[in-house]
């Protein structure tokens, strides 16, 4: 399975008249946060592929509709049709082709913003997905097998001030629950030397900055290691 990653930036490569001979091949969308529902849209009716998201701390027209019970697709107001295959994973687990996905969305706390959460906060949210991920790994033998977030988990690609800094609870989730992968967004790369790719413990952290591809069938060349 390939999959594209997005998250923070519009990225020209993407919002593209070539989007599809250059894509064709995705199977999957993911969004890591902070991009316009309307971003989310063109890629949607472009690629024709699900596309899973989660909010992060900016671009949050329409969160709390999201957020609520039942709000799992796109609604007309903001850009798509029901069922077009846009679905919000926030704090929710869902399955598509076989792959297990839960999402957490929003930032660390730093200015008591929507989306933002202590660490305490977070471990609530992870606490939502329990019964989910226990189903899961009695059924099917395994939690899960992505983790889509806005932030980073601490240490891994994150930053020191207050906004950027990871979540902790993040590297116990990857511990006990052995994502293969955890998809994140948040942190901006400047540089084309910047590490994307982290290992740690079982997963790979991938930041999805503009725009990132998984090939599920081979890990990720070039991997700093984090222990």
């Amino acid at each position: 399975m390939k999959i594209l990653c997005v998250s923070d930036q519009i990225d020209p490569l993407v919002y593209s008249a070539s989007i599809r001979e250059r894509f064709s091949d995705m199977d999957l969308v993911l969004s890591a946060g902070d991009l316009p529902l309307d971003y989310l849209e063109f890629i949607v009716s472009s690629l024709n592929r699900p596309l899973f998201f989660v909010f992060g701390n900016h671009n949050l027209r329409g969160f709390h509709r999201f957020v609520r019970p039942g709000g799992d697709s796109l609604r007309n107001d903001y850009g798509l049709q029901p069922g077009a295959g846009a679905v919000h994973v926030g704090s929710r687990v869902k399955r598509e082709e076989g792959l297990i996905i839960a999402g957490l969305g929003g930032s660390m706390m730093y200015n008591k913003g929507e989306n933002q959460y202590t660490e305490l906060g977070m471990l609530m949210e992870i606490i939502r997905l329990l019964p989910a991920l226990i189903i899961n790994r009695i059924f099917r033998g395994r939690f899960l097998d992505l983790l889509l977030t806005h932030a980073a988990p601490r240490g891994i690609h994150d930053k020191e001030d207050p906004c950027h800094r990871g979540f902790k609870v993040f590297l116990w989730f990857m511990r006990i629950f052995r994502p293969r992968y955890l998809v994140h967004g948040h942190i901006h790369l400047y540089d084309h030397g910047d590490v994307r790719s982290t290992r740690y413990e079982d997963t790979v952290v991938i930041n999805a900055y503009s725009h990132y591809i998984i090939d599920t069938e081979e890990r990720t060349a070039s991997q700093d290691m984090v222990r």
